[in-house]
């Protein structure tokens, strides 16, 4: 009886797992289709050269004064000399503590890069959620992400489907 209660359990654990319906898209692709996205995006790139070139100036005036103390250091006592070396120190400290609070984990990059392309991106995983329901996908990967697929055929991508539900879909191209 044990037999065939497994036997049974198996059989329907493969009969369900064989008949779940996947598919996948490409979200870069959608992504870079979508307008408010690349705005966005040039956005972030234009605040991220102005905060790097904000930090690369910072670090010029710290050379610019370790260069002017080794000139001048023949001219020093020791206590005038270790003073501004404590002073150069405090602003690479400073420099360093301001990186991070603009590029750091939550810093104002971070933020303002959430800011602006999160809303785009709720905006197509709404639109692949109803796709996935519209076609009874049970799962959907990300052809872009982190996933490595090997091979895909091209009846399982939905991409268009996304991008007609993003009103997108005009789009004569093919992903393959």
């Amino acid at each position: 009886m044990r037999r065939v209660t497994f036997l049974l359990v198996l059989l329907f654990t493969v009969v369900t797992a064989s008949a779940q319906k996947f598919g996948y898209v490409d979200t870069d692709f959608i992504l870079s289709k979508i307008p408010e996205y690349r705005d966005a995006q040039q956005e972030i790139d234009k605040l991220s050269l102005a905060w790097q070139d904000e930090v690369q100036n910072m670090y010029k005036e710290i050379e610019g004064l370790y260069s002017a103390l080794q000139a001048e250091e023949v001219l020093l006592t020791k206590d005038m000399r270790d003073e501004r070396l404590a002073s150069i120190r405090k602003k690479e400290t400073d420099v360093r503590e301001y990186q991070k609070k603009i590029f750091g984990f939550e810093g104002l990059f971070f933020l303002k890069k959430k800011e602006l392309i999160k809303p785009v991106q709720d905006k197509v995983f709404e639109a692949v959620e109803k796709v996935a329901k519209e076609h009874r996908l049970q799962i959907v990967f990300d052809k872009s992400g982190d996933l490595v697929m090997i091979y895909t055929d091209p009846i399982h991508d939905y991409t268009d489907y996304v991008l007609d539900e993003l009103g997108l879909g005009d789009s004569n191209d093919v992903i393959k």
